[in-house]
Order: structure tokens, then sequence, then C-alpha cells
């Protein structure tokens, strides 16, 4: 039987089992085998791949394995520039938008409560998400692997974190979206953006304190929820601080001379 030889770099030894990571493995196969169908059959959603090079050259995710070949699998890295012609993950035009799965509706709030695009709903399926993030070119997050496998899915990320406020600070990381939080513009619900609305217009909807003691208001046009900057509205401004100042921890110093 055949083989070829992977390595795999970075986060994506997160993915493979304890004895795998940090070294190469041999994948055997009988048949023609793509690159990809290989990479995710080892455990690794082809969403988490932004490079690869197959005996030094970069290879696309329909290369067709060899006899001895040599893999090596990349993630997506800020940091290094490639070639538009070399990366494998398509980039997304104007500001990213997420799909959500059914396990994450917690992070869909807050990443809502920071001003971005989250689509989100309890009960969508597998073939739904997939539909949407490929249509809509939407970035869907997961915990599932075997739903960021599916091959209509070309934006994704498989999130690691499992508490939602670690959650929302990885995804922040992994998409450099430090810049781009816009907090307290959409409906935390039903994700619309917030509109102004005159106080008069809503008086009858507010309790005796609220109507007393603010002025400013916000409807969302899809649910009509109402918002203010009340107590609600300063605990979440707190934990937001609190999420931007996890995205910049402070760099130890070093009094070694």
């Amino acid at each position: 039987m055949r083989q070829a030889h992977f390595r795999f770099y970075a986060e994506l030894n997160d993915l493979l089992p304890l004895p795998n990571r940090g070294q190469s493995l041999s994948h055997p196969f009988e048949f023609a085998e793509s690159v990809k169908d290989a990479i995710e059959a080892i455990g690794v959603p082809h969403t988490e791949v932004d490079l690869i090079l197959a005996n030094g050259q970069p290879a696309a995710f329909s290369y067709l394995l060899r006899d001895g070949d040599r893999i090596s699998v990349y993630p997506f890295f800020h940091r290094i520039h490639l070639s538009p012609r070399t990366r494998l993950q398509p980039r997304s035009e104007g500001d990213i938008r997420f799909v959500l799965d059914t396990h994450l509706g917690k992070l869909a709030a807050y990443l809502r409560m920071l001003g971005f695009d989250s689509l989100y709903r309890n009960d969508g399926q597998d073939s739904e998400l997939a539909h949407i993030s490929a249509n809509q070119q939407r970035t869907l997050l997961s915990r599932d692997r075997g739903l960021l496998k599916r091959s209509t899915v070309t934006h994704g990320y498989l999130v690691r974190e499992t508490q939602p406020q670690q959650q929302v600070i990885e995804v922040l990381r992994r998409f450099d979206l430090s810049g781009s939080i816009r907090s307290f513009r959409r409906c935390l619900h039903c994700n619309a953006l917030l509109e102004r609305v005159p106080k008069d217009l809503i008086s009858d909807r507010l309790p005796p304190q609220t109507k007393k003691h603010y002025e400013e208001f916000h409807i969302c046009p899809e649910c009509s929820r109402l918002y203010w900057k009340g107590s609600h509205y300063q605990r979440m401004a707190s934990l937001v601080e609190r999420m931007i100042d996890s995205l910049h921890p402070a760099v130890p110093m070093n009094f070694d001379h």
C-alpha cells in the first residue's frame, strides 16, 4: 500500500491525538486520494488550513497524493504574508459576518454585543448552516469538526474554547477584530442594527423609574425590544472592557541583566 507523510504545524496540532502532535505522520492510501480528503481523515477540517506544501511546493486541496509524498500543513497566520495564489482560505470581502452552530448561542450574543453580524438559531440544521455560510459568505463558527468538513463550507473556524467569554477572545484574536469592535449597536436577540427612537414614542412601554432617569433609547426594528444605558448596560460595558483588555495582555518585564 502507498503512503504519504504528513506534518502539521502550530495550532493544527491541537486537533490531533496527543501522541501524534509535532511529528511526521504516515498516511496509507490505496486509491487516488486528494490531500484535502487525507487531511480531514487525519482529523483536521479544511477550514483550518491555509497553506499546504507537497514536497516543498504549494499545493491545492485537489492535489492527488503520490507514494512517498511529504506534505506540510499550515494554519492561518496573521504575521506571515502569503501570495493570494498560495493561500487556500478565501478572503472575505468587507466586514466579516458570522453564522454559528446550535452550541454557540452565548458566543453569538457576545459577538452581537460587540457589534458583529452574527446569525444564530438554536434549531439550525447542519445542512442549513453550511448553505447559509456558502451562499452569504458568512464564516461558520462551530465546535463540530464534521460540520466544518462539509465541502460546501468555504469560510469556517473550529472554536476550541468551551467557556463563552474565552470563545469571544479566541474569535477576536483569530480574525484580528480588535479594531472592528462597535459595541451595543445590534439587538442581542435577533442581530438587527438598533435604531434611535424618541422617548415620547415609547414612553408607555417604560417602567416609571426608567422614564424618569433616562432620555436616550434605541429600538430593534425586528423584535421591538428597547435598549437604554441602565444598570444592565453598565455591567455589559464592563464585560466588554475586560474582553478588550484580554486581547492585549501585559508584556512581562525582564529584570535580567
